[in-house]
């Protein structure tokens, strides 16, 4: 994944709180393949009416906000299902990180596992930050190494799992992360070897296969 360590880009406000997974993404659309993108339904029945045509109040559907980097939005949101394609859609869509009072605990998961940070603003700081960027401004800029908040020459702090936030700085999965602690692994590992040598099975090497033909 690509490291998250200061972006600074044009934010959408979403003035909704409780907004779930099943609205991230509508089920019907999850049987496409990871490959072919998820952006272009990101909030689809929100951004769109039954025609398909765009609804032109919905903030997403502003030429304004047009390639927006970050979204805010008001508390909770991500609930519901735990739907990776959620995170997909709107990493899909060019979203690096969204600001709420609270997250849905599975979707933060599932967003840091994608390189989205999910930053916990305090309430009145996300209605500060609401209220202007409706007023026509447009830019944010985020600092995860200070985890920091700041617009207009203001400056808020947020909120974020320090493993979570170790990962997104390095643009580490799982994976990469277990294998950072390797020399430490490997180390008691070797401790406990010479500790309890019974716990442990010999090393067997792996039994020859024969090459003979079977007899008819």
């Amino acid at each position: 994944m690509q490291p998250f360590r200061n972006l600074t880009a044009t934010a959408c406000p979403l003035p909704l709180a409780n907004v779930d997974t099943d609205q991230l993404i509508p089920a019907r659309f999850m049987s496409r393949p990871r490959s072919a993108g998820y952006g272009d339904v990101l909030l689809h029945d929100l951004r769109f009416d039954a025609d398909g045509a765009m609804r032109p109040g919905f903030p997403l559907n502003d030429p304004a906000r047009a390639g927006s980097g970050i979204l805010v939005a008001r508390r909770n949101f991500g609930s519901g299902s735990s739907r990776e394609a959620a995170a997909y859609a709107l990493v899909d869509h060019g979203i690096r990180c969204v600001l709420a009072p609270s997250f849905g605990d599975i979707f933060s998961s599932n967003a840091v596992n994608n390189g989205l940070l999910p930053a916990r603003l305090e309430e009145e700081a996300v209605e500060w930050i609401l209220a202007w960027l409706q007023a026509g401004n447009t830019e944010i800029t985020v600092d995860l190494e200070a985890c920091s908040v700041s617009a207009a020459g203001r400056s808020w702090s947020f909120a974020i799992d320090p493993v979570w936030r170790t990962k997104l700085l390095n643009g580490w999965t799982d994976v990469d992360l277990t294998l950072s602690h390797a020399a430490a692994i490997e180390a008691f590992a070797a401790a406990d070897r010479a500790r309890r040598p019974w716990a442990w099975l010999p090393d067997v090497p792996p039994k020859e296969t024969s090459q003979e033909t079977p007899a008819a």
